[in-house]
């Protein structure tokens, strides 16, 4: 124990010589209140060449108690310094969305309203960028230089600028969820020991946390087999799932959708996808950040998305801006149609190929053409599953009408689904195949006429090395009597 103690001694020292440094070059009278109970907080200044101050730093007070103590004051900082840093540059550019019968959806930030033709030349995936930008400008977490960063993404692109983001919402799993709302109630606690009040400790963007994980499979070839492999389900994981019940009544903004409602991305594709947002009378684009790299998924609905640490999601729960490099976007046109006896699952093993010969990491894939309304949703979403495969932080398709199509399919009402067309519409984000679309600069391309994907499989290992149906006894031989073994 005695290099512990000795450890602390010095760490108090160091901490004491800081401390006094501080109140050396500010003319205040401490960060932490003093012991006449009648004294106040002074605006700290900095110090007249010269002038020295005498204040003890050491005094009766722990640093906790101090602390602890000085909660009224944390209080007022923070209110001053959110009223400095609230203001939005873009405020100008709210603009009023009429419903069609009479009346408004509510307002949103008008990318049109900016008069900027360099704007019209973005791809779709980085007005969404473009967008949560403009409305989170506040000069302080993103600037305007930030905004202007993104409108010159043709050329800022290539220079690898960090530009921050802010996503909409956060989607978890119960394997890398429950770390996060652990820490959320360690948050509580210390706040609860600083005498503030714990309920001030929420997400300040929705989370979304769907137990899926979890399940196994103990009983099978039986009728009542979903029934007891979801009873052991329980039995097994009765604590974890008692905590993230308690979770989600204890704070708000969170929602826990509950074991056997389907896995996360089916979840988040048929019931938790809102593709527009209407949050408190402002309408703007949906987008998430999740703990499972294969959030992609929802990139096949229109929504930006993709995969994150648990760091980096608990920053985003908590409003914090993401730092990303401004990435580059490869523009795969489809054209054509897919054949009789062609999947989804021969397109995407094509798809992933050419990809992963391109070289596409870091980057954004965004899909257009003509061929793109031939492909139903559930071939857009399997595309865009397979982004961790082919390397890409998203594979993006645009919303058109298919998707308007499948958000109906899916129960969203009719209200919702005009809204979401209406506004995306109205800020140039939706892509009509009926009229003439503007053309759209992207940092390379790629083409694949869907008439000539043809069967195939993928393997022996790797999901890129696709082999047509017609040569796989020819490839597996190879395979077989080759010295070095499998491909590599």
């Amino acid at each position: 124990m005695a290099p512990i103690a000795a450890a602390l001694v010095r760490s108090q020292s160091r901490l004491s010589s800081s401390l006094s440094a501080v109140s050396n070059r500010y003319s205040c009278i401490s960060l932490f209140p003093s012991t006449n109970p009648t004294a106040g907080f002074t605006a700290c200044l900095p110090s007249p060449a010269g002038a020295r101050h005498f204040h003890d730093w050491r005094f009766p007070l722990s640093h906790r108690a101090a602390v602890r103590s000085s909660a009224a004051v944390a209080d007022r900082f923070e209110r001053r310094f959110a009223t400095a840093a609230t203001q939005n540059s873009y405020e100008g550019i709210l603009t009023p969305l009429a419903k069609p019968g009479g009346g408004e959806f509510g307002k949103y930030y008008s990318l049109p309203a900016l008069n900027d033709p360099r704007i019209d030349r973005l791809p779709f995936s980085i007005r969404i960028l473009l967008e949560s930008a403009i409305r989170n400008c506040d000069e302080f977490q993103v600037s305007e230089k930030d905004v202007e960063k993104i409108i010159e993404w043709e050329s800022s692109a290539p220079k690898q600028v960090e530009i921050p983001f802010k996503p909409a919402r956060v989607l978890l799993q119960d394997f890398t969820g429950v770390p996060a709302v652990v820490d959320l109630a360690c948050m509580r606690d210390a706040m609860n020991k600083l005498g503030s009040d714990s309920n001030k400790i929420n997400p300040l963007v929705p989370v979304d946390l769907v137990i899926d994980h979890s399940v196994q499979v103990d009983v099978a070839r039986s009728e009542n087999a979903v029934q007891a492999n979801m009873e052991l389900e329980f039995q097994r994981n009765k604590e974890r799932f008692a905590f993230l019940k308690w979770g989600s009544n204890a704070f708000h903004n969170m929602l826990v959708v509950p074991p056997g409602s389907g896995i996360v991305h089916q979840v988040n594709l048929e019931y938790l996808g809102r593709v527009v947002f209407n949050s408190g009378g402002i309408l703007y684009p949906d987008s998430v950040v999740g703990t499972d790299s294969h959030t992609t998924m929802i990139d096949g609905l229109g929504v930006a998305g993709w995969g994150v640490g648990g760091i980096e999601a608990e920053a985003a729960m908590l409003g914090q801006p993401m730092s990303m490099v401004l990435p580059g976007v490869v523009g795969f046109k489809l054209s054509g149609k897919l054949t009789n006896g062609v999947t989804a699952t021969d397109l995407v093993l094509t798809v992933t190929q050419m990809l992963r010969k391109h070289g596409v990491v870091g980057k954004f894939v965004e899909f257009y053409g003509e061929g793109m309304s031939e492909l139903p949703l559930a071939d857009r979403a399997t595309i865009a599953n397979m982004s961790p495969e082919y390397g890409a932080t998203m594979g993006f398709f645009p919303v058109d009408h298919v998707t308007l199509q499948y958000l109906k399919l899916t129960g969203r009402s009719d209200e919702t689904v005009a809204m979401i067309e209406s506004y995306l519409r109205a800020n140039k984000m939706f892509v009509d195949h009926s009229q003439a679309q503007a053309e759209r600069v992207y940092s390379s391309y790629l083409e694949l006429n869907l008439e000539e994907v043809e069967p195939c499989v993928s393997g022996p290992k790797r999901p890129h090395d696709r082999v047509p149906l017609k040569e796989m006894k020819e490839d597996w031989q190879s395979c077989l009597d080759n010295k070095s073994g499998f491909k590599f």
